[in-house]
């Protein structure tokens, strides 16, 4: 437990358990605002992947982490040591293909996904437009290696993307610097790097994708993708900007979340 700084929390002896994931450059905090509002009802399984901050980064062995296999690795000890099996996992940014390769070696852990903000490839490939070009790529990981602390003063605007919320840049920040800036480095090296779209088109869970209008890092094209690729997924746009949509307004994704699991019956 102490590895991932495992919570479990809300209604324990609900029969549905929500599992939040989050994403690069955060921790579970960044949940604190969604999962109160299904405490009541549901089981909440809050936790940390290796390295996301200072107090479990002796347990990240960088020899170890060679692409999001890996962090589903995590995910799926993070699920037997809190007994989730037919959970529903609320995934962030890269927990979302981490979640997707998850549920595909082991079927039985999630029965539902939430993908908010996920992109199976940030790397544009002919007709597809991940929002980054080689190039662009190559330019952002030199940075990160020559000056870490400059790239995350550039990094953080851009990921919140919204100049009336200078509160979630800082709080974003604040995360990345508390990365030991090898972990930062290889880390995000693995996600930018990523194809998982293989992968991601084999998940026939439902599949609800968050997509917002504006984000830089996972531009609508992204979750349209995702939508005609996933068998049984369904698209809710979203009107908030930036990257972290369950930051800047909760709400937006308590609704969105709420929609999905009702549809579903799993309440």
């Amino acid at each position: 437990m102490e590895k991932y700084n495992i919570q479990v929390l809300g209604n324990v002896n609900s029969k549905e358990t929500l599992v939040f994931a989050h994403g690069f450059g955060s921790e579970q905090t960044a949940w604190r605002s969604v999962y109160p509002a299904f405490e009541e009802n549901y089981r909440i399984v809050l936790f940390d992947f290796p390295g996301s901050k200072p107090a479990n980064s002796k347990d990240f062995d960088i020899q170890n982490y060679d692409s999001l296999q890996d962090y589903a690795d995590d995910l799926m000890e993070v699920g037997s040591l809190t007994g989730v099996q037919g959970g529903i996992l609320i995934a962030h940014s890269a927990s979302c293909m981490i979640g997707a390769l998850a549920s595909l070696r082991d079927p039985d852990l999630f029965k539902g996904i939430v993908f908010i903000c996920g992109s199976p490839r940030y790397r544009d490939d002919g007709d597809y437009r991940g929002g980054f070009s080689q190039e662009k790529i190559g330019k952002i990981l030199n940075e990160m290696s020559h000056n870490y602390a400059e790239w995350i003063r550039t990094y953080a605007p851009a990921a919140v993307n919204d100049p009336s919320k200078p509160e979630l840049v800082e709080e974003f920040s604040s995360c990345l610097f508390q990365l030991r800036p090898d972990i930062g480095l290889v880390v995000f090296s693995l996600i930018i790097m990523s194809d998982y779209r293989q992968e991601v088109a084999k998940v026939e869970l439902p599949t609800l994708i968050v997509q917002p209008q504006e984000d830089i890092f996972v531009p609508p094209s992204v979750g349209a993708y995702l939508y005609r690729t996933m068998k049984n997924s369904e698209l809710y746009w979203i009107d908030t900007p930036g990257h972290f949509p369950h930051l800047a307004n909760p709400s937006e994704i308590i609704k969105a979340i709420a929609s999905y699991l009702k549809e579903h019956g799993f309440f």
